[in-house]
């Protein structure tokens, strides 16, 4: 099990309420090694603008190198920059939904340069607020087109499409894994696939699961980012702190379905320790993850197959107790 973060989850982070942050803001360095003083992180996912511009691709570089860290995705910025603040690929403006096109065939580069092999893409602003603002024919076509063409700028660098239901928009485009697998197939580019984060799935009433059983099947879950939440918010908190039953399931289904892409962390720690609040992500993970090796696959493949819920209750506390 790989584990990687986001680098910016270390760093200050801030709500509309407290434009300022809750913490010190810390240089790129400091939170690198942040990132490394983690014993079992090997990985980091990059923020273009936020983290890498086509101005300092040398100097984090480097910092991979010294830090011994890999580049596992890079995050294309659409979601904070306020020329995307109407939409993206989806902006009723065409030059808008050509730069954000370019912005991405611009991470592309830089990732090829730095040895990675995925795109994280968020279109977060991709989406609508109003009913009768959505242009849902247009809207889809653009992201289809705009997405295509990402794709095929360089095929052999995965462009992993994250879904969630709303916010920074009440309605996203991209809001469900079956929407944006559709998307993704419609795409005909079989570097195409779907990022999982678990708070999205979770706040979108999936089962995340059966979403993964479902995505793997399709040969389309490229990536998985782990955080919690309380089902109504992206409140991006620490693995297992409400869903701890959710994700015994999870990672047994991750482990039958012989997932072998990266752990990543995605958390906003307002209030919290950014580190620790990570590093307890991990734990929570690697202790599950014990817990069901303990246990045993097959025993928690035969409960399945029985499909009795008072045993299912049973057996689920005995694996934790």
């Amino acid at each position: 099990m790989p584990y990687s973060v986001i680098l910016g989850n270390l760093g200050n982070t801030c709500d509309r309420f407290l434009s300022s942050g809750y913490k010190k803001n810390l240089s790129t360095e400091e939170m690198f090694k942040k990132a490394a003083s983690i014993k079992e992180v090997e990985g980091i996912e990059l923020v273009g603008t936020w983290d890498i511009t086509t101005k300092n691709v040398k100097e984090i570089g480097k910092l991979l190198q010294d830090y011994n860290i890999k580049l596992v995705s890079i995050i294309p910025d659409h979601f904070s920059q306020p020329c995307w603040g109407k939409g993206a690929f989806t902006s009723r403006d065409p030059k808008i939904r050509r730069s954000a096109i370019e912005h991405t065939k611009e991470m592309i580069d830089i990732l090829v340069e730095l040895k990675g092999g995925l795109i994280n893409l968020w279109p977060g602003q991709d989406g609508y607020d109003y009913l009768f603002q959505g242009n849902y024919d247009e809207a889809y076509a653009q992201l289809v087109e705009g997405i295509r063409e990402c794709a095929q700028y360089n095929c052999n660098i995965k462009i992993s499409l994250e879904y969630k239901p709303k916010e920074p928009r009440n309605f996203s485009y991209l809001a469900r894994s079956a929407d944006t697998l559709l998307l993704a197939l419609e795409t005909g580019a079989e570097n195409v696939g779907i990022t999982v984060d678990v708070g999205h799935s979770i706040m979108a009433g999936e089962n995340v699961s059966e979403t993964v059983f479902r995505l793997m099947k399709a040969n389309k879950l490229f990536h998985m980012h782990f955080n919690d939440n309380y089902q109504s918010w992206d409140d991006d908190m620490i693995v297992g702190s409400v869903h701890t039953i959710l994700y015994i399931e999870l990672l047994f289904w991750l482990k039958k379905m012989n997932y072998q892409g990266w752990y990543s962390m995605d958390q906003y720690p307002y209030r919290e320790d950014g580190k620790e609040a990570l590093n307890q992500s991990i734990q929570w993970l690697i202790a599950l993850n014990e817990k069901i090796s303990e246990y045993g696959m097959e025993k928690i493949e035969a409960i399945i197959r029985r499909g009795e819920a008072t045993e299912i209750s049973e057996e689920v506390r005995k694996l934790l107790f």
